[in-house]
């Protein structure tokens, strides 16, 4: 890479790097072998490799099913690994090939019989994972071809494959570059890392077959261990109440605009900021009831593939472009313009011009 050679920027990953950050830096002695792998897991934070954009999006067409590719990076940070699984192979003995297998099945089911997808590029695309990633990895992340899973240290967090909202969560990340991509930057690094949180649960709803008010609405609650004060890693339904813990501190998420984070850390706060469209949604969804996936889910995702959201698009415009949808879908005097209008008043992004 030459000198003037743009740096590429980190992959899109579940666990922000200020949670690393501290559990890096905690001096308890208890905590040791997750200290060394919070350390070692900031180090190589993997870069991105950007994915060529899909075709226009058509709506009914994921009647192919995306097969499954597992591999083994048995425990080198070296990608894509040893293939260990395709589609329709029979289960291995790892547990962990299984828990990744099964995942991206859910998520591939989810996306095609709510959305009409068919895999990452909306095309019937193969579904890619790596497990086993480094030693005692504390992280999950799309890198722009593939899914990847870290083990985690034992200590603060298990393995990440046995989540399926976290497996959710990344292949979501690949949905969104297909789509035209959000840059991984403030506000629409933000609303990046809250579209894969949204999807992330909306896959775990649909797979449990749980409406609104039943659905936990947590992402990642599979992944702390038995040590850690917490419920998981975030919540859509309370921004800002996921965990408070002594080593990993108090989720930073704010659940309204007024508290927006403005910071250089985290990319300009994706992981944090996200807590307000996390938020929005969940409010939407609660409005409407039933299955978040049919009519707040479908306006999210039709937003998301309408090819309108510029790649810095923000919190206002997004918001925008999901009451547009609404409407166009559902009617200028719907329900459903009327739910999703009033959560991003609530957020304090839109204002209230009803009064």
């Amino acid at each position: 890479m030459t000198a003037d050679a743009p740096v590429p920027p980190p992959a899109p990953s579940i666990v922000p790097p200020y949670v690393l950050a501290r559990i890096a830096s905690t001096p308890e002695t208890g905590w040791r072998r997750a200290a060394v792998a919070a350390r070692a897991t900031l180090r190589t934070r993997p870069a991105h490799l950007p994915a060529p954009p899909s075709p226009a999006y058509v709506r009914g067409r994921g009647t192919v099913t995306a097969e499954r590719e597992i591999s083994d990076a048995q425990h080198r940070e070296v990608l894509p690994g040893v293939v260990v699984r395709r589609e329709g192979d029979p289960p291995t003995d790892d547990p962990v090939v299984g828990d990744a297998y099964d995942g991206l099945g859910a998520t591939s089911t989810f996306f095609r019989n709510a959305f009409g997808r068919s895999g990452i590029d909306a095309d019937g695309g193969e579904l890619r994972a790596t497990v086993h990633y480094g030693r005692a990895y504390d992280n999950a992340f799309w890198n722009g071809e593939r899914m990847v899973f870290g083990d985690g240290d034992g200590e603060v967090f298990r393995g990440f494959a046995g989540s399926l909202t976290v497996v959710a969560h990344e292949l979501a990340h690949g949905v969104t570059e297909y789509e035209g991509g959000l840059r991984y930057q403030g506000q629409s690094g933000a609303l990046n890392e809250s579209l894969s949180d949204v999807f992330g649960a909306l896959t775990e709803q649909y797979t449990l077959a749980q409406t609104v008010d039943r659905a936990t609405w947590l992402i990642g609650a599979e992944i702390f261990t038995d040590q850690v004060q917490g419920r998981a890693l975030r919540s859509l339904a309370q921004p800002g109440t996921a965990y408070d813990d002594d080593v990993l501190g108090r989720d930073p998420q704010p659940g309204h605009l007024r508290d927006y984070v403005v910071t250089s850390d985290d990319n300009g706060g994706v992981h944090i900021n996200s807590g307000i469209p996390n938020r929005a949604f969940h409010l939407a969804a609660a409005s409407l009831g039933g299955y978040a996936w049919e009519r707040a889910g479908r306006i999210w995702y039709d937003t998301l593939v309408s090819r309108v959201l510029p790649h810095t698009c923000d919190f206002v415009t997004f918001a925008r472009a999901t009451t547009a949808t609404a409407a166009a879908v559902y009617g200028e005097a719907s329900e459903e313009l009327d739910a999703v209008r009033e959560a991003w008043i609530d957020v304090g992004v839109e204002d209230d011009h009803t009064g």
